[in-house]
C-alpha cells in the first residue's frame, strides 16, 4: 500500500468519526467509545508503526523548524504526522461533546466547534472553550466536607 492510498484511508475514517460525533454525539456510546477510543486508537496504532518502521530513513528531528522540515520529506513520515493530527483532533472533538454533556452544553452549540477542530484542531478547542465558559460560571461550587 502507497502512502497516498493509506492517507485516503485515514481521512475517511477520521470523516466517519466527525460525522459520528457531529449527527450522533447526544449518545454516549459515540463520543464514549467510538470516537473518544476506537478511532484515536487505530490511528494512533498506525502512527506508532509509522513511526516505528520510518524513523531514521531521513534526517531532521524536532529540535528546530528546518530538522522538522527535514523529517516530513519523507512522505512516510509526513502521513506520521498527518496521522497524529487526526487521532488527537478527533480525541479533543470527542471531549469536547464528553465535557459538553458533562457541563449542560447544548449539543447544537458544540457543533460549529466540532467544525472548526476538525480542521483547525487548536482554534476548534478555543471556540468550544470559549463556548463552555458561560456555563462552567453558572455551576455552584462544589461543597467540601471538613
Amino acid at each position: 500500500m502507497t502512502p497516498d492510498e493509506l492517507f485516503r484511508i485515514c481521512n475517511l475514517t477520521a470523516a466517519a468519526g466527525w460525522i459520528v460525533l457531529i449527527f450522533l454525539g447526544t449518545r454516549r456510546w459515540a463520543a464514549d467509545l467510538v470516537t473518544g477510543f476506537v478511532l484515536p486508537g487505530i490511528l494512533a496504532v498506525l502512527y506508532t508503526a509509522l513511526v516505528a518502521t520510518h524513523w531514521g530513513e531521513t534526517p531532521g528531528g524536532f529540535g528546530t523548524l528546518a530538522g522538522v522540515a527535514s523529517l516530513f520529506t519523507n512522505r512516510w513520515m509526513l502521513l506520521a504526522g498527518w496521522v497524529h493530527y487526526l487521532a488527537f483532533d478527533l480525541f479533543i472533538g470527542s471531549w469536547e461533546v464528553r465535557d459538553a454533556r458533562q457541563n449542560g452544553v447544548p449539543h447544537l452549540l458544540v457543533v460549529p466547534s466540532l467544525g472548526l477542530t476538525f480542521f483547525f484542531g487548536p482554534a476548534g478547542l478555543l471556540l468550544y472553550l470559549a463556548t463552555r465558559a458561560p456555563s462552567r460560571l453558572r455551576r455552584p461550587a462544589a461543597v467540601t466536607s471538613s
